[in-house]
């Protein structure tokens, strides 16, 4: 299992053990307010830590530390291995936002997918109402691609998402 750091984080595979700290912000409802999962049950979370901890092929979670303590999670998930495209997604504990933790581990799985996985193109998507979101993954260089109407149906209602995507930057180590 591989493990990422950074100037101020450790993105680690997840363990039988982080199901609390999962929990604590999982089944926070401003967190995931613009989540099409949550807030979680501790079943659906014991459930979540469990899938990281064996991951299906192709699946990368990473639980996301700051300071010896779990703070979210970022997973990125190979959506095609002959197009070498991915996507990506990250969930911070609300006293985590605001100080570039999410941006940082963007940018560490981003590098992640491009010189150690090989990949040629990795994409995100988010609310049009998450404003953060939308900023963190720009800050990590992905560009706006599109508008995707409906494309969500959560918690009886179907959600717009935003578009956003980057490929390998030419002077990428592999390729």
């Amino acid at each position: 299992m591989t493990e990422l750091t950074t100037t101020r984080l450790r993105l680690r595979p997840f363990r039988p053990g982080d199901a609390d700290a999962v929990h604590a912000y999982a089944s926070d409802p401003e967190v995931v307010r613009h989540m099409d999962w949550g807030p979680n049950t501790p079943a659906e979370t014991e459930a979540f830590v469990a899938g990281a901890v064996h991951p299906a092929d192709g699946v990368h979670p990473f639980a996301v530390e700051h300071g010896g303590r779990l703070i979210g999670a970022v997973e990125l998930r190979v959506t095609s291995r002959i197009h070498a495209r991915a996507e990506f997604g990250y969930t911070l504990a609300r006293s985590a936002w605001g100080q570039g933790f999410a941006t940082e581990a963007a940018v560490a799985v981003l590098a992640f997918a491009f010189d150690r996985i090989g990949l040629h193109r990795v994409a995100a998507t988010c609310d049009p109402a998450n404003t953060g979101s939308r900023r963190v993954l720009e800050k990590a260089g992905l560009l706006y691609e599109g508008h995707l109407k409906d494309y969500l149906h959560i918690r009886g209602e179907w959600r717009d998402r935003l578009l956003y995507a980057t490929t390998r930057p030419a002077c990428s180590a592999t390729g």
